[in-house]
């Protein structure tokens, strides 16, 4: 087993039917906490309006997978 980190990134938009999410998987912790820092830092230089009508969160997750073959570093 490896251990593989998932973003996942969390949207909240008033008069949506629910929550909209979007998921990448990395290989390592570091990886996956640089990718969230971008993401944070992207969304906090958005307009005041915008960040007043929409939220997000986002977590790196960790857990054990099976080899990945399709995704292998070369």
């Amino acid at each position: 087993m490896n251990t593989v980190f998932l973003l996942l990134m969390l949207l909240s938009i008033p008069n949506q039917p629910s929550v909209t999410y979007k998921g990448i998987l990395y290989f390592t912790e570091l990886e996956c906490l640089n990718a969230k820092q971008e993401y944070k830092k992207a969304y906090e230089n958005k307009s005041l309006e915008y960040k007043q009508r929409v939220k997000t969160e986002a977590f790196c997750i960790p857990f054990d997978a099976f080899p990945l073959t399709t995704l292998q570093k070369t």
